[in-house]
């Protein structure tokens, strides 16, 4: 699996994608030619002058096969203090329930920090069960409301912001993840930037008592050391992080 920005030859994948998903999670409130007409709106046309703003952020996420399963649609909204909205995440309905959505929110929740996001808000519609799950389980509470047109008719959406789950001050998203054959529980509050992608803190239990590895975001492996040193080095992309303290024998 592979995250990256969107180009403009990713616009018809992105557009089968938010067909398909918004087919298969919102018909039951939102009539099919509705969802036509929101498609075209968003990622017709106007989709390649989204991706020449540099407050606009699409990020794709690409199967082993290199095929588009999944993307995020995000903004930063104001000039003193920047607010990261993620607006939709849409993963196809064929690969649901892989962990496909949550290594996309937490990628398209670094995007926007790097990009100079203080704070991270998130946008699902009232009726979308579904989704409002998704942000309650992975670190986010319901802060309030409002209201969005799509195609000719308004609906309500919910806002969500990050919450501090275990009163330690770390996000509280947690995902339970099979790597290199093993079940780890990794926690993406807990991350060790890396030299390709950041390195996560995988826990044996989802109470995390006992701490089992790092989880390598380039390649999602947990095959990977550390020294006394705090050095860690992924043995299977070579994502590094550097000495977190002083080798005295340098002295």
């Amino acid at each position: 699996m592979e995250i990256r920005e969107a180009t403009e030859s990713d616009a018809e994948a992105i557009r089968t994608i938010a067909h398909d998903s918004l087919n298969s999670t919102y018909t039951a409130f939102l009539a099919e030619e509705t969802i036509d007409d929101a498609i075209e709106q968003w990622y017709g046309d106007a989709f390649v002058d989204d991706l020449d703003d540099d407050r606009v952020v699409f990020l794709v996420v690409e199967d082993d096969d290199d095929k588009i399963v999944a993307f995020s649609q995000s903004e930063l909204i104001g000039q003193q203090t920047h607010t990261g909205h993620l607006l939709w995440l849409h993963v196809h309905p064929d690969h649901r329930d892989g962990g496909t959505g949550v290594r996309l929110l937490v990628r398209t929740r670094e995007t926007l920090l790097e990009k100079g996001a203080d704070e991270i808000q998130c946008f699902v519609l009232e009726d979308n069960e579904v989704g409002n799950e998704f942000y309650r389980a992975h670190g986010f509470e319901q802060a309030g409301q409002r209201e969005i047109e799509i195609g000719s008719e308004t609906f309500t959406e919910n806002v969500y912001v990050e919450s501090d789950l275990e009163g330690d001050g770390e996000w509280g998203a947690i995902d339970e993840v099979t790597v290199d054959g093993e079940t780890v529980y990794v926690s993406y509050g807990e991350a060790a930037r890396g030299s390709k992608s950041p390195f996560y803190t995988a826990y044996r239990t989802e109470d995390r008592d006992e701490r089992y590895a790092w989880l390598c975001g380039n390649c999602e492996s947990i095959d990977n050391a550390m020294d006394a040193m705090g050095r860690i080095e992924c043995n299977n992309c070579g994502n590094r992080r550097k000495a977190t303290r002083w080798d005295s024998a340098h002295l």
